[in-house]
């Protein structure tokens, strides 16, 4: 199963490092346009692998109209996140089903994520414990796994440069054999907007794989 983790696009709350570029409006709508093509590319890649609808867990307002839409348009499941901080909520994901499953997770704030990449990490999960793909600011943009285990989310310090860093440290202790198919960049700051314009398609799909995606990529096996 594919997961993708979205706020509502609530005014003041959602993409608030952009506010002073955007405003509180403009960073809401960029925020519903992002969680929209992480979607669409979530969606192709499980139709490509044959697998079940995306589930979509969803915060700040479950029963937001926007969260409605999107189950419309993609066919989706949609689930509320537990409460907590991001390791709680995340682990609360991979608890279910009770014996081994794969599953991603990926945030919407990594436009670079193509539905072939996506397809990666899901076939290099196969035959690893783990698969991540890391992101620039020292976090990561997606996780893989087949069962929850507690060390990967617990005593981390969520939203530092140090998220990737410590879940390595803590993939090493307990013996995982894990991969990262590629490095990606967040969607967190007025400079990184030019970015985003520069993903745009130029046929008009908003999921066409990447060519500089497929050129840039370095695959780091800690098999």
């Amino acid at each position: 199963m594919i997961q993708l983790f979205a706020k509502a696009p609530l005014p003041g709350q959602a993409k608030t490092r952009l506010i002073p570029a955007l405003g509180a409006e403009g960073a809401a709508a960029l925020h519903r346009r992002l969680v929209w093509r992480a979607l669409g590319t979530a969606c192709e890649a499980s139709a490509r692998l044959g697998l079940g609808p995306v589930r979509l867990w969803t915060a700040l307002d479950h029963h937001h109209p926007f969260f409605a839409e999107c189950r419309r348009a993609f066919d989706i499941a949609l689930e509320p996140q537990q409460e907590g901080d991001l390791g709680r909520r995340m682990a609360a994901v991979f608890a279910e089903p009770r014996r081994p499953a794969p599953r991603l997770l990926m945030g919407a704030d990594c436009p670079g994520i193509t539905p072939a990449l996506l397809v990666h990490c899901w076939e290099a999960l196969a035959e690893r414990d783990a698969v991540f793909l890391p992101a620039e600011d020292g976090g990561y943009g997606l996780i893989g796994l087949w069962r929850r285990e507690p060390a990967l989310f617990d005593d981390i310090a969520w939203g530092s440069e140090a998220v990737m860093a410590a879940t390595r440290q803590a993939l090493t202790r307990i013996g995982w054999r894990w991969v990262e198919p590629a490095r990606v960049w967040d969607l967190d700051r007025p400079a990184d907007l030019p970015r985003l314009e520069a993903l745009r398609p130029r046929d008009g799909s908003a999921h066409r794989a990447l060519k500089a995606s497929a050129a840039g990529r370095q695959c780091l096996d800690y098999s």
